[in-house]
């Protein structure tokens, strides 16, 4: 069965909407796709229209509008939010979500607007946004509508969307100086980790300190993110101190309606509720809330010089599951026509129809990073990219890193340092790293770690994967 029936890459927003109308029941958005193309690996639909709105210019924009409150588009990403010095400033709770999510190459493709689409009550970015208060446009070919975040959940995974709907604005009242913010999260490991528990915190104090406003956000405790309005009052005309803050992380947990699942019990999330309020408001009352969040000119993206995604021109491009309309991109600095690849990911068309099997098959779920490739020069996951989206898209593999027979630094530091074992999981790493020295020439170690977190290996311990990209720095 193929992934879809047909795959439509749009270059308008009303030609978008029009097909969403037009396909009804059985019609997807796909923005980044990381969540969409799991979930059509596992159930694939034969009668899906798939509608990819990544060329539309405009929708990647993060702004201040007239109305003083700031708008993200639906094609912003995780990384373009982590690394937005206004939202960093105006949003703090966002970035530090968006940074949470995932790992570099999940964030270049993962956008907010798919995130909050997927209403997971786990997701990073549903609990910041509903801490900073935040409505969504809607809109259709039968007109347009806003709904605030509280409304438009009404189950796991269940909104009031319909079908020929699209997300097209977020919009928010940005940050005052007398307001402050921060989000928590508690994963099984420190990257690629779906929120166990997480909280968003946004206090308002006056100039005696007291709490005049408090919005607080629990995560992945209920089948919906929720507030927790018993502790919120309680704050109201306080000072925080210690028995404030511990009598509101008591009345936070008690609002907490979580269940037992695989990656924690429910008396274990009630408990970290608890502890992390605690913590936040801790670390509001201290002033230190931004918890090593990156400022923007040092977080790492693997973007290289890269800012956006080039945008296509024309009218809009349909690639039919059994059709023989070609998928026409440059590879490694090769111009490629591929037909027979229209149902198909961009790793199984680099594997199966190019043969360029330096690029590994791994999960397929964005967890290993043996897929790394750079598509129009940003790290990307191959197992999670469309191969129509490569169309008229610049794309590098492990083989295009060869020039003329010269290794590149890294892949030559990579053997100097006896980097590689079984060597699975080497392109990935490779490519990451190759991207970071593209974006940092001179990285710290904990940026070259950050780069490579995305990228998992199972037979080292990761110490000379470290040594060699430190050593390709030198050359």
């Amino acid at each position: 069965m193929s992934l879809w029936n047909v795959y439509y890459t749009v270059t308008h927003l009303d030609e978008a909407l029009c097909l969403l109308a037009e396909h009804k029941d059985h019609v997807r958005i796909m923005a980044g796709g990381t969540d969409l193309l799991v979930a059509l690996r596992h159930q694939p639909d034969d009668t899906l229209a798939v509608v990819d709105i990544s060329r539309i210019c405009g929708l990647d924009e993060i702004a201040v509008g007239e109305d003083g409150r700031i708008h993200i588009g639906p094609m912003v990403t995780h990384a373009q939010a982590a690394a937005s010095p206004l939202l960093q400033e105006k949003a703090l709770p966002l970035a530090q979500a968006c940074w949470g999510v995932g790992a570099p190459a999940l964030r270049n493709r993962g956008t907010i607007a798919g995130n909050l689409v997927t209403a997971s009550p786990a997701n990073d970015t549903i609990t910041a946004l509903r801490a900073l208060d935040a409505r969504l446009m809607l809109l259709s070919t039968r007109g347009k509508r806003m709904v605030s975040l509280a409304e438009f959940y009404t189950g796991v995974r269940r909104t009031i969307m319909a079908s020929d709907e699209m997300v097209t604005d977020i919009i928010f009242p940005p940050l005052q100086p007398y307001q402050r913010s921060i989000y928590l999260k508690l994963g099984l490991r420190r990257v690629l980790a779906i929120a166990v528990t997480n909280v968003a915190l946004v206090l308002s104090m006056d100039e005696a300190e007291r709490v005049t406003e408090a919005r607080i956000a629990l995560g992945s405790v209920a089948p919906t993110i929720i507030r927790a309005p018993e502790a919120e009052a309680m704050l109201l005309n306080d000072i925080l101190n210690a028995d404030c803050i511990a009598e509101a992380a008591r009345l936070a947990a008690e609002a907490a309606q979580p269940i037992d699942d695989i990656r924690g019990t429910a008396w274990f999330r009630r408990e970290e509720v608890h502890t992390l309020v605690s913590r936040g408001l801790e670390a509001v009352r201290m002033g230190e809330t931004r918890l090593g969040l990156p400022v923007p000119q040092e977080m790492v993206r693997l973007w290289g010089r890269a800012k956006r995604w080039p945008r296509l021109r024309g009218a809009t491009i349909a690639h039919h599951a059994d059709g023989e309309e070609p998928i026409q991109c440059v590879i490694n600095g090769q111009s490629v026509s591929v037909q027979g690849a229209n149902d198909k990911t961009l790793l199984q068309m680099l594997r199966d129809d190019l043969g360029l099997i330096g690029t590994k098959s791994g999960c397929e779920e964005g967890e290993c990073g043996a897929c790394t490739v750079w598509l129009d020069g940003i790290a990307t996951l191959a197992c999670l990219t469309p191969a129509p989206r490569a169309h008229g898209a610049r794309i590098m593999t492990i083989e295009g890193l060869t020039k003329d027979g010269i290794l590149h630094p890294v892949q030559q530091a990579f053997i100097d340092e006896d980097a590689v074992q079984c060597g699975y999981c080497t392109p990935g790493f490779v490519m990451s790293a190759a991207k970071l020295l593209q974006e940092f020439p001179h990285p710290t170690r904990e940026q070259i770690k950050t780069a490579l977190s995305g990228n998992l290996c199972r037979c080292t311990g990761y110490y000379k994967i470290i040594r060699a990209v430190e050593k390709a720095i030198q050359q």
